[in-house]
């Protein structure tokens, strides 16, 4: 067990988390300025990017870069320089370091020497598309990007079909199409879902409406801009799992469907809830 006081008289550096506004240059806190102003090191993601931002707030800290490319060599590198006593502010491009960027590893490195980790509150794409979709805000289950490869992409999906939890994922612009497409194919199209695009910019927006209709808009639009998809929830997942031992298999299966998936989907997640043979599932339901 390990106990932290993170304000407390330190005998080596201190690691700063500091997020960095989403799109909005105002979303920036006075902490994270003064903090970026005081620490001896940044760590950025992308120091060109960074210096942007420092350049705003006139901000003359020295930068080094710390993206997932350079992680095994760098580690070390800031480890060591915390451990002989300098602050170092870790900082992603947009956001919170770690969600879905670069830091996760540094910080589990810095735990395991010991070393004060200080996470400051900041701008986050998920949460901040999450308050405003109309969706139930919680729980919720934020899975960030799904993999890029189709076969991936679906056995990934597979897994969320039944959570109950309001999901969360991360897209780029010229994948969001794709990404859809296997959401309606395994989840349905009548799920309710929201598009969250451009959040906290001059053309933030947000489609609300069943993942056909975002599907659809998907197809039919130019898409700019990076995005926030978010999912409702399997309703019926609980009420399911509740009676699995009771609900005849067919049966089971016909309400899945019902709720949206396509029939193989449901097949596979009902013969895996009930540790049974895909295949003969698949055969008794279409009485093969």
């Amino acid at each position: 067990m390990q106990a932290q006081q993170s304000f407390g008289k330190q005998t080596m550096g201190v690691l700063y988390l500091v997020p960095t506004p989403i799109g909005n240059l105002q979303d920036m806190t006075f902490r994270a300025v003064r903090t970026l102003k005081d620490v001896d090191l940044i760590a950025a993601e992308d120091t060109r990017n960074t210096q942007k931002l420092l350049n705003h707030f006139e901000i003359e800290t020295k930068q080094i870069s710390f993206h997932e490319h350079n992680t095994s060599e760098r580690i070390p590198q800031l480890v060591a320089k915390l451990a002989a006593g300098m602050s170092i502010a870790q900082v992603s491009d947009a956001g919170m370091p770690s969600i879905s960027d670069p830091g996760q590893e540094l910080v589990a490195q810095c735990v395991a020497q010991q070393i004060v980790v200080v996470p400051l509150p900041g701008a986050n794409a998920g949460l901040t598309g999450l308050i405003a979709s109309g969706l139930v805000p919680q729980p919720f289950y934020f899975y960030g990007f799904l993999g890029r490869k189709t076969g991936q992409q679906e056995e990934e999906l597979q897994t969320l079909a039944l959570h109950p939890e309001t999901l969360i994922f991360y897209e780029a612009p010229h994948r969001l199409k794709k990404t859809l497409t296997n959401i309606v194919a395994i989840f349905g199209e009548k799920r309710q879902g929201v598009l969250a695009r451009e959040l906290t910019k001059k053309h933030e927006e947000f489609i609300r409406g069943s993942l056909a209709e975002l599907l659809e808009w998907a197809t039919e639009t130019n898409v700019r801009g990076e995005f926030v998809i978010l999912v409702a929830g399997n309703q019926n997942s609980t009420r399911v799992s509740d009676q699995n031992e009771l609900t005849p298999v067919n049966d089971q299966i016909n309400r899945l469907i019902g709720d949206g998936l396509s029939p193989n989907v449901a097949i596979k997640q009902v013969a895996k809830q009930r540790n049974l043979n895909r295949q003969e599932v698949y055969k008794n339901y279409h009485q093969l």
